[in-house]
């Protein structure tokens, strides 16, 4: 395919990027912009073009060592949740940017310290940017000639990769420069990367899939056809204890680096929101990572058997397809492969723009000027020289990569900036858990493990890839055997990365931790060691964890603010201060707090270092010692505790109150429903009275009644004084039942055959009224422990119930006894008016009456239900309301077989 096709083809891709990146900014608060999955993908950016085409070629070159780039990422992955958090809350609090600026502000604002971070990432991530450059551009060219050669003798104006590198600092500038906030979250570049690790992951696995299983006949043919030229077995596994050795290392070295390489601080802390991407990201991205490894050892072996050579092996992806004539795949792997490069450039630039501009050039060269311009000229000039930074740092890396020679692998170069960037690791990760580190122990510690990279792995890699001279490597320095760069001090059991990054971590570890302990650092130092290393004790202390002593008045360091955010920003922020410290508007003198959040307001704009600077020259400090400094935060974290232990009793005795009011309102309602009580029982009783009263009169003054009359007289007093009868029998069952003084004959009884004899006593009634009663037993004999006489009362009550609300003629009452092995589940429903949801809750009480009574009131005492309740609690059962039965009524009672004793 021709090299314009392929140009327009690019072109049309970053077009839909920019696209894609404009629109995520417009709706940057919708929830598929803010989704946790957006920021877990985005987290892949850390698959550049080192993994995409890279990987194949390290697997081609030494087999399964591919895997060890990607074991210590998926290691660190579930340590995110104490490390990454703690990193995160830490970077928030203080408006934190970028790692340089984080490890400033670990070590007290430290301006130097800044500048040394900045450096180190800027000479560790041009190298990878130029990676990616060269990676594009070979890529490129197989595509469209079919081989890679070098742009050196080529005109830079004729090489397409010039203007893509341009195309994306464009990008980068546009939409990585809109706030001059540096802390501001990248909505709609990182909704972009987000869609890019996908087209590169299902890319890669189309490739995959197409070179296993279109190309070959699976797994197993691939190992059988590069078995004839190779040996497979050392592809496959691990030499020895050496090989063990060297695994462990090149773990640890990407282990180290998925925290510290600048673009994924960039994405994973400086772009965090909200506490469901971190649970997100902990799961996808390492799933992310084994689904984008799956293939790659099928791919490079593929490559191997169907070419027998290394050479151009990290493009094996590319050459499949286009031996096989497939170009419309290798125009879709190619464009993979520019999703991998896209994203790792734009992201990488855009965190060392900021680290430059903050920590190196503002500090340095600016602050005089900003002091003195105004905020819209200041704003202005930062986002400038951001713009500028992104330009300088492509260019660099652009020019790099052209004098490159073509047979140096990714792989080669990819090394060289993770050994570089670990260097960060003892400052940045003893410092958040070791409160002595000083900034002078990380400057000579980063220095001295950055120039022994240099020695043992940086400058024999020049020598000998660049300027094909081995001299240094064989013989050492001043032909010194001992200071050979590859086996220094007889270390040669380890491969030259590893070797490199064994000496420096060592030395850098070693001298940071003896200048820390040597030499103290000053109280700044010490006050942010403390809180770095306390975060989960003193993150609530906010500005109060900041030690301070000194002269300053609010309205110096406010026209600061001004100079920076403008005058509605920062009066903004100085009554957002004023209003979280309860302060009077006629408050002049500036504490502690107001410094602290001063310095932090200032930090996104040009970090920590340069926003130190600013307030130090508007305020007049005086030192503090470090006993003071210990003093002074344990007085404000005894205070925090104080506040906190008042304000958890405040929410005990508000719930305490709460819980009194609801007492005394059933208290209350208790009250009123035994009054109702006593009222229903006084009506209950005076009725019949009153009957047997009028009849019993009759029968005294009148002689002369008739005997048939008389006698209907009689056995109306004989009726009425048989429901007085059983209405005190009820009462009384009741408060013995509640009291606990009824006892249970319990015998091992056929329930079924109790419900037989409930139901029979109803024969009269059920005839009477033309009603159904049926019984279902399953099976029908179902014996347990019960007292049966106090079970006939239960489904006496129950069936009774029913026989009240059921309709002559169409009335049904169903009976279903169940069993299981311990229990027995028998369920009384009927399709009668059925019951109010709100009675529900209060029908077994014995003092509650239903407010939706009808106006016939049904007859019978209206105990019945607290009884039947009471007898099954006896048997320790329950009895319950079936609620999903809408048909009518429905009571389930569940006993156990055998009582225990």
């Amino acid at each position: 395919m021709g090299s314009l096709s392929i140009i327009l083809i690019v072109l049309g891709y970053l077009g839909l990027l920019f696209f894609i990146a404009f629109w995520a900014e417009k709706n940057k608060r919708s929830k598929l912009v803010n989704s946790p999955y957006v920021y877990a993908l985005s987290l892949a950016v850390y698959c550049s073009a080192w993994t995409y085409y890279g990987s194949v070629g390290m697997a081609a070159r030494t087999g399964v060592e591919f895997l060890t780039i990607y074991l210590g990422p998926i290691i660190a992955a579930p340590l995110w949740i104490v490390v990454l958090k703690k990193i995160i809350q830490l970077s928030k609090i203080y408006n934190v940017s970028s790692i340089a600026d984080f490890i400033s502000l670990r070590y007290g604002n430290n301006r130097s310290l800044g500048a040394v971070v900045a450096i180190i990432c800027a000479l560790s991530i041009i190298p990878y940017i130029a990676l990616q450059l060269k990676a594009l551009s070979e890529s490129f060219q197989i595509i469209s000639q079919g081989s890679t050669h070098s742009i050196m003798g080529q005109y830079l104006l004729t090489d397409s990769t010039f203007y893509i590198a341009l195309l994306l600092a464009v990008f980068c500038v546009f939409y990585g420069t809109i706030t001059f906030d540096a802390s501001k979250q990248k909505k709609g570049i990182f909704f972009s990367i987000a869609f890019e690790s996908l087209v590169k992951l299902i890319i890669f696995i189309i490739i995959g899939i197409y070179t296993t299983f279109y190309v070959f006949d699976g797994g197993n043919s691939i190992i059988t056809e590069v078995s004839k030229n190779f040996n497979i077995n050392k592809l496959s596994t691990v030499e020895g204890v050496t090989g063990g050795i060297n695994w462990y290392f090149t773990i640890a070295l990407s282990f180290l680096a998925i925290f510290l390489l600048p673009r994924q601080f960039q994405a994973s802390v400086v772009e965090y929101s909200h506490k469901k991407q971190l649970k997100v990201a902990i799961w996808l991205f390492p799933l992310y990572l084994l689904l984008f490894n799956i293939f790659v050892i099928f791919i490079a072996w593929a490559g191997l058997a169907l070419f027998s050579s290394t050479e151009n092996a990290d493009y094996f992806t590319l050459l499949i397809p286009l031996t096989y004539g497939d170009y419309w795949l290798a125009i879709l792997v190619f464009l993979g492969g520019l999703s991998a490069v896209i994203s790792m450039v734009v992201v990488s630039t855009l965190a060392l723009s900021t680290m430059l501009s903050n920590n190196l050039i503002i500090p340095y060269a600016y602050l005089k000027k900003f002091q003195r311009n105004t905020s819209n000229n200041n704003q202005k000039t930062i986002k400038n020289i951001r713009r500028m930074s992104i330009f300088m740092l492509i260019a660099i890396a652009y020019f790099l990569y052209a004098f490159v020679n073509p047979s140096v692998s990714l792989f080669s170069i990819g090394l060289v900036s993770f050994l570089l960037i670990v260097q960060l690791a003892p400052s940045f990760f003893v410092g958040m858990f070791w409160n002595r580190g000083s900034a002078l122990g990380a400057k000579i510690g980063m220095i001295s493990g950055s120039l022994i990279v240099i020695y043992t792995y940086l400058l024999p890699f020049f020598t000998s890839a660049i300027l094909a001279n081995n001299n240094f490597i064989e013989n050492g320095l001043f032909g010194i055997e001992m200071l050979r760069p590859y086996n220094l001090f007889g270390v040669d059991f380890l491969t030259p990365s590893n070797h490199s990054l064994f000496w420096s971590l060592a030395v850098n570890l070693f001298l940071y931790a003896y200048f820390s302990l040597v030499f103290k650092g000053n109280y700044r130092e010490r006050n942010y060691g403390e809180v770095f290393t306390n975060t989960s004790k003193i993150i609530d202390l906010q500005e109060d964890a900041y030690v301070w002593k000194g002269e300053a008045y609010i309205a110096d360091i406010h026209k600061i603010w001004v100079r920076f955010l403008g005058t509605h920003r920062a009066n903004r922020a100085l009554n957002i201060f004023k209003r979280r410290y309860k302060l009077s508007e006629k408050t002049k003198i500036a504490d502690a707090r107001f410094i602290n959040f001063s310095e932090k307001l200032l930090t996104g704009a040009v970090g920590s270092a340069s926003a130190k600077i600013l307030i130090s020259n508007v305020v007049k400090e005086k030192p503090v010692s470090l006993v003071e400094v210990l003093k002074i935060l344990e007085e404000n974290k005894e205070a925090i505790s104080i506040n906190k232990s008042l304000k958890t009793q405040k929410e005990q005795l508000f719930k305490l109150t709460e819980e009194l009011k609801q007492a005394n309102k059933s208290l209350t309602q208790q009250d009123k429903l035994k009054d109702d009580f006593l009222d229903t029982v006084a009506h209950e009783l005076k009725t019949p009275i009153t009957s047997i009263q009028a009849s019993s009169e009759i029968l005294k003054d009148d002689a002369d009644i008739p005997d048939d009359l008389k006698q209907q007289f009689l056995s109306n007093i004989l009726f009425d004084t048989q429901r007085i009868t059983n209405l005190i029998n009820d009462i009384l069952n009741l408060e013995k039942l509640a009291s606990g003084r009824e006892s249970l004959q319990l015998n091992t009884e056929n329930v079924t055959e109790i419900i037989h004899k409930a139901v029979k006593s109803f024969e009269g009634i059920v005839q009477k009224k033309k009603i159904s009663i049926s019984i279902d037993s399953k099976p029908n004999e179902v014996s347990a422990e019960v007292d049966s006489a106090k079970l006939i009362q239960v489904f006496t009550n129950l069936i009774s119930n029913s026989l009240k609300f059921v309709e002559p003629k169409h009335g049904k009452i169903e009976i279903k006894v169940n069993s299981t092995k311990d229990i027995l589940a028998i369920e009384v429903l009927d399709n009668g008016k059925g019951l109010v949801e709100a009675d529900i809750p209060y029908i077994f009480d014995k003092f509650y009456q239903s407010n939706n009574q009808t106006l016939k009131k049904p007859e019978g005492s209206g105990f019945g239900l607290a009884i039947c309740k009471q007898i099954i609690s006896l048997h320790k059962g329950v009895i319950e309301v079936n609620k999903a039965y809408t048909k009518g009524a429905s009571f389930i009672i569940k006993l156990p077989k055998k009582q225990s004793v």
